[in-house]
């Protein structure tokens, strides 16, 4: 199967984790379905300037992001720490996180989402 990006379904969200902005989300497979119910996301995600998502745990799966372009601020369990393209973060399952971008830059990220 190959799926084309402008097929891909886009949304976004207002306040995010009770973030600040509007989260654009481009969800690059249909899940769970097409992860074989292993897992509930796939998507890039953008950050524009002075855009979050507000901290929160994860009680019942793991998120991976990748950082594709841009510099974002990662709170990490309650320790902040600078991450830039090419930066992979891990939140387990039971751990916590949140992302702010704080740069006039746009910032870009793939994240997964995947059951513990």
């Amino acid at each position: 199967m190959i799926r084309k990006m402008q097929e891909c379904k886009v949304e976004y969200r207002e306040h995010m984790r009770d973030g600040n902005g509007t989260v654009e989300i481009t969800n690059f497979i249909d899940a769970p379905a097409e992860l074989n119910d292993k897992g509930r996301l796939f998507a890039k995600i953008s950050l524009k300037s002075g855009c979050s998502i507000g901290y929160h745990v994860h009680e019942k799966d793991s998120e991976i992001f990748y950082i594709l372009k841009g510099t974002a601020q990662y709170n990490d369990n309650g320790e902040v720490h600078t991450v830039e393209a090419g930066d992979v973060t891990f939140c387990p399952a039971g751990s916590g996180h949140g992302i702010a971008n704080y740069s006039d830059e746009t910032v870009e990220l793939i994240a997964v989402i995947v059951y513990a």
